[in-house]
């Protein structure tokens, strides 16, 4: 297996990893350490950094992005079924969940009924297994591209 596929399953799991660490914990349901979840890019620019320095001698600083993307778009199929498994079968009242603990802070906020249910009702269409996978998704392959156009060329002049 090369290390490119080694290593965008290996961010695939570990950000499947920490979001059921996140589900079983309770974590997503405190404002709070909800933000823990983004430690996930943190592991993916490492990781990719970490194999784009193993082959900045053989490839060149395209081969380099290229790899680092790869990388991305492979664990996101990983977080995609992940993240579809987590809100349907494991965590299935986990839109609610995030609902209620949003609707908490407003009403600390000092926020108004109606402009609650305003608010709730707006990240409606977002909050659904699939929407919430595609957003995994999207921000994993942008994190991964981001982290192979930079890494890759920092990579390429140290080797």
């Amino acid at each position: 297996m090369s290390d490119t596929v080694r290593t965008g399953l290996w961010i695939g799991v570990l950000t499947v990893l920490w979001m059921l660490v996140m589900g079983y914990t309770g974590w997503y349901l405190h404002p709070q350490l909800l933000n823990l979840f983004f430690l996930v890019i943190v592991v993916e620019v490492v990781l990719i950094a970490r194999a784009l320095r193993r082959s900045a001698k053989a490839n060149t600083y395209l081969q380099q992005v290229v790899a680092g993307t790869t990388m991305a778009i492979i664990a996101s199929v990983v977080i995609f079924c992940g993240s579809s498994l987590f809100t349907t079968v494991l965590f299935p009242s986990y839109f609610e969940d995030l609902q209620r603990v949003g609707r908490e802070v407003m009403r600390q906020q000092g926020l108004a009924d109606a402009e609650i249910a305003q608010r709730l009702e707006a990240m409606a269409p977002w909050q659904t297994p699939v929407m919430n996978a595609l957003q995994g998704v999207i921000g994993t392959v942008v994190t991964g591209l981001a982290a192979s156009l930079i890494v890759g060329a920092f990579a390429r002049k140290r080797a």
